[in-house]
Parts: C-alpha cells; sequence; structure tokens
C-alpha cells in the first residue's frame, strides 16, 4: 500500500504498531512508530530509504507492487540503522547494480550491516546535488552526529520537501500519514519525547545544523520525516521546536525521583514535594519510582525540568541500582541550565546520598544542598524534609514569589549532607576564554589541549584555541569548532 504525498511523491513504508523497545530495550515505544520509506517518480525514479530489517520481504513485496523494480534508477539512504535501511539486503538482490546514494560514512556502516561492499556506493557531500528529471534536483544535507555520524537529509527542488531524517520525527504510530490529520497534544509529546531520549547530547549541533539549512534559504513545504508523521501544514513549526528545545530547555517544573527499599525514600519525596508546592503553587511537580515508571517518560520530565532531585535509600553504602542506572542515562544525555539535589533515607551509613550528588554534579548540573533522614522518618522528620522543599523552591524559582501563605515548621531529626555546590559558570563568550584553556567538545567529549595541540591537523603544541583554525575537525566525533566549549575542572580531569 501506498499513499500520496505530494506530486510524483508517495509514502511506501512500513507501521510497526507492536514494536514497545527501540535501541534493544533503551527507548519504549508506547505508541508504536513506522518507518518511512518515499518513491518518488519524475524522469528518474528514487527510493529514499527503506524499512526495518524485520518487514524487509513485505517492503520489497508491497514496492515491487507499486514500480517495476528494475525501473528504479537510484536508491537514496539518509541513515545506515537498521530501522532507514534494514530491507537493502533483500531489495539490492533484486537489483543489484543500482546506485546507492549516502555519506562517505554511510558506506562503512551499511557494509558493516549487510556485508555487501560491491554493491554500487555513491558518496555524497553537502552540497552535491542529483538530477532525476522534470527540473528537478535531490540536494544532500550532511548531518553528522544528528544522531549517528553517518547521517544526512535530503532536500527535492520545486517540491520543496525535506526528506529530514531522524531529525523531526517521533516514535508514533497512526493510521494518518499527516500532521494536521492526528491528535496535536499527542504528536507534540512524542515528538518531544523523542527530542528528550535520543537528541538532547547533541544540542549544540542541532542548532547549528538547522541555523546551516535555513542559510540555504530554500522553501519547505513540507518535512518528511523516517519516523511518524509528515509535516505539510506549517512545517516550519517543528524546526522552531527544535531551536527551542536545542537552547538549553525548561520550564517551571521539578522532578522528583528515587527507589525505596522500605518507602523511607518515598515518603521523603512526598514530603518535599508539598514543601515545593507551598512555597511555588504554580511550579509543576512530578515525582517517579525509577523501579515502576517507564525510564523515558522520566528523562522527557528531567528535560522539560528546572531542577530535579534524585533519591534513594542506602544499600551496601551505595545507592539504589536503579536509580544508578537512570543517572548514567541522565550523564550521557548532557542536560544543560539546570539545578539539582539529593536526599534519602539510611540506617548504618548513608553512602547513597553523598554518591547520588557527586554524579549530579559530574552530570553538569548546578548542585543544591542534599538531605539525608536516618530510618524511617518521623513527623518532625517530614516537616523538615518539607522546609528542604520549600527553601528549593525559593532557590529554584523562575519568578517572585508570594511568602504570605502560612506553614508550620518543626524542628528535625534530619542531617544536611555537606556537599560544595557548583558555581555556575558564565556563558563563555567567542575570544574570552584563556590562552591555555582547554576546550571541550559537548557532542562526543573529546578534548583540546593547547599544550599538546593536535598534530594530526597540524596545530602545533602551545596553540591557543583562539588561533586555531575554523577548518578545525574534532578528532572525536569529526565536528567543527562551533560545538566546543572551555572545559570545567572537573570534566578536564
Amino acid at each position: 500500500m501506498s499513499i500520496h504525498v505530494k506530486n510524483n511523491i508517495h509514502w511506501v513504508g512500513q507501521r510497526d504498531w507492536e514494536v514497545r523497545d527501540f535501541h534493544g530495550t533503551e527507548y519504549k515505544t508506547h505508541k508504536g512508530t513506522s518507518y518511512n520509506s518515499y518513491l518518488i517518480r519524475e524522469g528518474k525514479n528514487v527510493l529514499i530509504d527503506t524499512v526495518d530489517h524485520k518487514f524487509s520481504r513485505e517492503f520489497v513485496q508491497n514496492l515491487a507492487a507499486e514500480i517495476d523494480l528494475a525501473a528504479i534508477d537510484f536508491v537514496v539512504i539518509n541513515h545506515a540503522e537498521e530501522d532507514h535501511a534494514g530491507a537493502l539486503t533483500e531489495l539490492m538482490a533484486r537489483i543489484p547494480g543500482t546506485p546507492i546514494y549516502c555519506t562517505h560514512n554511510a558506506i562503512d556502516s551499511i557494509t558493516g550491516h549487510h556485508h555487501h561492499p560491491e554493491w554500487n556506493f555513491h558518496p555524497v557531500k553537502t552540497g552535491d546535488s542529483l538530477d532525476i528529471g522534470n527540473g528537478k534536483q535531490l540536494v544532500f544535507i550532511e548531518t553528522p552526529m544528528l544522531h549517528w555520524p553517518d547521517s544526512m537529509m535530503t532536500y527535492m527542488t520545486e517540491d520543496a520537501v525535506l526528506f529530514s531524517n531522524d531529525a523531526f520525527g517521533q516514535h508514533y504510530c497512526d493510521e494518518h500519514l499527516f500532521n494536521d490529520e492526528v491528535d496535536q497534544v499527542e504528536l507534540m509529546e512524542q515528538c518531544q519525547r523523542y527530542y528528550a531520549n535520543i537528541l538532547t547530547p547533541f544540542s549544540p549541533l542541532v542548532t547549528a545544523k538547522i541555523k546551516e539549512v535555513l542559510g540555504f534559504n530554500l522553501p519547505v513545504s513540507m518535512v518528511a520525516t523516517s519516523h511518524g508523521i509528515v509535516w505539510r501544514d506549517d512545517p516550519t513549526q517543528i524546526i522552531l521546536k527544535y531551536l527551542e528545545w536545542a537552547d538549553h530547555y525548561q520550564e517551571d517544573r521539578i522532578t522528583l525521583f528515587y527507589d525505596s527499599m522500605s518507602n523511607n525514600t518515598r515518603m521523603m519525596a512526598d514530603a518535599i514535594a508539598q514543601g515545593i508546592h507551598e512555597v511555588d503553587p504554580g511550579v509543576a511537580v512530578k515525582i517517579y519510582n525509577v523501579a515502576r515508571h517507564d525510564k523515558n517518560e522520566i528523562l522527557t520530565q528531567v528535560f522539560r525540568s528546572k531542577g530535579v532531585l534524585v533519591g534513594s535509600s542506602t544499600m551496601n553504602n551505595v545507592m539504589m541500582p536503579k536509580v544508578a542506572g537512570m543517572l548514567e542515562e541522565i550523564t550521557g544525555l548532557r542536560f544543560r541550565n539546570k539545578r539539582a539535589s539529593a536526599f534519602g533515607s539510611y540506617g548504618w551509613t548513608g553512602g547513597a546520598v553523598d554518591r547520588i550528588q557527586t554524579r549530579l554534579m559530574d552530570a553538569g548540573f548546578d548542585i543544591s544542598l542534599s538531605l539525608k533522614a536516618k530510618w524511617r522518618p518521623d513527623g518532625s522528620a517530614l516537616a523538615q524534609c518539607r522546609e528542604h522543599g520549600r527553601q528549593l523552591a525559593r532557590q529554584w524559582a523562575l519568578h517572585p514569589l508570594d511568602e504570605s501563605r502560612p506553614f508550620t515548621t518543626t524542628q528535625a531529626t534530619v542531617t544536611r549532607a555537606p556537599v560544595i555546590a557548583k558555581a555556575p559558570q558564565a556563558a563563555p563568550v567567542a575570544g574570552e576564554w584563556d590562552d591555555d584553556q582547554p576546550m571541550l567538545c559537548t557532542v562526543c567529549q573529546w578534548i583540546y589541549d593547547p599544550a599538546l595541540g593536535e598534530p594530526d591537523q597540524l596545530v602545533a603544541p602551545g596553540t591557543p584555541w583562539a588561533q586555531v583554525s575554523d577548518s578545525f575537525l574534532c578528532p572525536g566525533c569529526g565536528i567543527g569548532k562551533e560545538v566546543f566549549e572551555p572545559c570545567g575542572a572537573e570534566a578536564c580531569v
């Protein structure tokens, strides 16, 4: 089955209503997903992407019902992951000599997945174009690390359609194909969930790449994604949303998540949340048990929040394993412009809270004082937890607070863990860093040390960052200078 997209473009992809896990088990797809493949029939016939490998046979059979496979002149692969290029082996067995247009990095990935180095690869780079007849061209735009090194977008002139790959998509399955046909609240929730869990680490690059694409001054009448719906009604709305989300995004929201052996830490979480609400009733507060809630929902809420509180009981002097796993994921997502604090109950020692606080600091959060409660919190201890919530509400407020609301405070047997708060860092201004300041790639965490230089790119030892050529590329991920920032002390160890 095909769906008409625009003029001579048809969707020939596959809906997957049943999938519930993506990237192994790292992303929960409660709304299913779709694998969007597009067939263009102009003077030349072009297939853009395929579908997930588990649908290979169905895909090729359905495609053969739409067009004589031998009539396909070009295959374009925007991304080499199996959910995009998974049906290539089945397809190329039928049309083995057909040219495949992709980035140079994608050739390595496709060959690694499919083991067919003899395929007719045509590597492309940003600005390269392919004439498809009838006065139309496909223009290729490399988007490395959005979210793989091989990624690219493809723009079709005249029809002004941007085949955007993973950017602007969602893991969202619906019988309707277009954004104006589906539930708008549900759609934007899935878009934000997708960005928060997949693209957040690459936010500096998202901003730079979108500005680069917009700098081409190309009209965009439609954004055809690789997953989920196609944006035909006001397609720039999702582009503007991405720019907003990539810019150190936060809402007036606080997220608490925890794990607890005996519900003691849960009681603390409830009391802290009550204290926050007493002082700032306008702030949105959400509480999650990491052992019972969808972790991708928690990560999305952290992405939205101005602050996060992380709680755990102490077990063997360390934090609960599911809390540790969540903090590992948060560290990898590299959230910015957010406050954080640790809390938890303990019996013999309180090592979990100290470890959480250190981990949050390492992950780049601006740290506030932590809170420990020994054994099961009584009424006095819970009152102190509420007071802790009130203090954080004041510290983290984004607007003036009305302190006229009455509440009572009771002295408690709760101890505050001594920590060194991370000082907020001013946003770096180009040219204002010290000559010997190391620079951190915010995409892959590679560090440029001026004392060492970068001999492979003829950057001599002792060269300060300001004197490094604008053509410099990060040796770790291949991205340019625009994604580097001054390296904090803890990151440069």
